[in-house]
C-alpha cells in the first residue's frame, strides 16, 4: 500500500496540452475514481502513474519516493486493463502464475499465491479451464489475480468493466468493492460512468479538459457540487438546470435541482408543468415535463405514483435542494 502524489503535472502532445499543471493526492489505502466524459485526460492521468506514459513537468511520488522517471515494472504497481489480455493456450493457473514465473519467483512462492488470489476472487474451481471456457466476469477476474499475485503497491484499473453487460457490471462493483476491502490495497479506477464512480470509490476525482473540477468523498459530489460541469455529471438522472429568474436570489445566473428534489401537487406549486412522457420503473417513475416559462425537466416520483401524459401539474423544488451557479459554472454558497 501507498499513498500516490502528483505535484505540478503536466502533459503536452505535439505542443497541445492535454493535462496542464494538476495536483493530486491518492491518499493510502483509498479506493479512488477518476471519472469524466471521454478525451478528459482520465486515462492519460492513468498511464502516467503506470510509466507507460511520462508527463512533460511536474513529480509523481508513490509512498513518498520519487517515480517520475523510474520503469513501470520498478513502480510497485499493477494495471488491469479494459481487454482481459489472457493467454487462450494456458489455464487460469498459468495466466495467473505467468508473471510471477518471468520474475523467477521460486515455485511454491509463486503456487501459494496463485491459491490464495484464487480463494479471494472464488476462482478456486476454474484453475485448470482455459480462458475460451470462462464466462466474461470470470476472465476479468483472471485479470484481477494476476494482478493480485504480483503483490503491488498500487492496483490500476483503466475501464475493467466495460467489455460486461448491465449484470455482469453490478456483480463485478460487488466483488471489486469487496476486494478492497480484504486486500486494504490503494486502488486508482478510471471510468466514464457515474454509477461506477459512486458505488466503488471513497474519493472521487472529477475530470474535464484534463482538469480537475473536484475532489471528495460520493456523497459529498453529489450534495455540494463545486461546479456545473460536476453538478451535471455526479447524479443519474441528471440535475435539472433553470434559467435564475427561477428563485428568488438575484446574484445566480443559473439554478440546479435534482429529480428526486421536486415536489409534484396537482393543485398548487411554484411551477406549472404539463407532463410529456411517463416511465414506469418498478421503484421509481420518472415523468419528462415542460415547464412553463422553465423548459423541459425531469422529475422523480415513487414508483406507487400515478401520473399520466398530458396531465398538467404543479411543481415546486425543495429549497434545502437547490443549487446556484455563477455566470462561470461556479457554486455560490
Amino acid at each position: 500500500m501507498a499513498e500516490v502524489k502528483l505535484t505540478g503535472i503536466n502533459k503536452s502532445f505535439g505542443g497541445h496540452v492535454v493535462i496542464p499543471n494538476l495536483d493530486l493526492t491518492v491518499p493510502d489505502g483509498s479506493f479512488t475514481v477518476l471519472v469524466g466524459p471521454s478525451g478528459c485526460g482520465k486515462s492519460t492521468l492513468l498511464r502516467m502513474i503506470s510509466g507507460l506514459d511520462q508527463p512533460s513537468e511536474g513529480t509523481l511520488r508513490i509512498g513518498g519516493e520519487d517515480m517520475t522517471h523510474v520503469q513501470p515494472s520498478h513502480r510497485g504497481i499493477s494495471m488491469v486493463f479494459q481487454s482481459y489480455a489472457l493467454y487462450p493456450h494456458m489455464t487460469v493457473a498459468q495466466n495467473i502464475d505467468f508473471g510471477l514465473r518471468l520474475a523467477k519467483i521460486p515455485a511454491a512462492e509463486r503456487e501459494r499465491r496463485v491459491a490464495e488470489a484464487a480463494r479471494i476472487l472464488s476462482l478456486e474451481n476454474y484453475l485448470d479451464r482455459k480462458p475460451g471456457q470462462l464466462s466474461g466476469g470470470q476472465r476479468q477476474r483472471v485479470a484481477i489475480g494476476r494482478s493480485i499475485v504480483r503483490q503491488p503497491k498500487v492496483f490500476l484499473f483503466d475501464e475493467p468493466l466495460s467489455n460486461l453487460d448491465a449484470a455482469l457490471r453490478t456483480q463485478m462493483r460487488i466483488e471489486l468493492a469487496q476486494l478492497h476491502q480484504s486486500l486494504g490495497a490503494t486502488m486508482i479506477y478510471v471510468t466514464h460512468d457515474q454509477v461506477e464512480a459512486m458505488t466503488l470509490a471513497d474519493q472521487i476525482v472529477v475530470m474535464n479538459g484534463g482538469r480537475i473540477e473536484q475532489v471528495g468523498a460520493p456523497m459529498e459530489l453529489y450534495e455540494r457540487p463545486a461546479t456545473e460541469f460536476v453538478a451535471g455529471f455526479i447524479g443519474s438522472p441528471k440535475m435539472n438546470f433553470l434559467p435564475g429568474h427561477a428563485a428568488s436570489r438575484p446574484d445566480s445566473q443559473k439554478i440546479g435541482i435534482r429529480p428526486e428534489h421536486i415536489d409534484v401537487s396537482s393543485e398548487a406549486g411554484a411551477w406549472q408543468a404539463q407532463v410529456r412522457v411517463v416511465e414506469t420503473l418498478g421503484a421509481d417513475t420518472m415523468a419528462y415535463v415542460e415547464a412553463e416559462k422553465l423548459g423541459e425537466m425531469t422529475v422523480r416520483l415513487p414508483g406507487s405514483a400515478r401520473i399520466g401524459k398530458g396531465e398538467h401539474i404543479f411543481l415546486t423544488p425543495q429549497p434545502a435542494n437547490l443549487h446556484y451557479f455563477d455566470d462561470k459554472g461556479r457554486r455560490l454558497a
